[in-house]
């Protein structure tokens, strides 16, 4: 079965959406070690899992974007 490519504002929206859940996910990891709360811990952790799984999901997705740049392997330096 074919499956159809996201539209360019589609695949823009995704890539924000998969940041925004990257850096969510990035935030309950960090946080978690400066809570004292079990019931808030838990709740975090159960967070960094849903967040994973939706952002497999979205990656998922995201393939079907009709444009796709290389990921680097290293940051490029800034120097100016």
């Amino acid at each position: 079965m074919n499956t159809p490519a996201l539209a360019p504002h589609e695949s823009l929206e995704l890539h924000e959406t998969l940041n925004f859940k990257t850096l969510c996910l990035a935030k309950s990891k960090l946080m978690q070690g400066l809570v004292f709360d079990q019931e808030l811990k838990a709740l975090m952790q159960k967070d960094v899992v849903q967040s994973t799984q939706q952002i497999a999901e979205l990656q998922a997705i995201y393939a079907r974007a009709p444009f796709q740049a290389p990921v680097p392997t290293s940051p490029t330096p800034i120097t100016h």
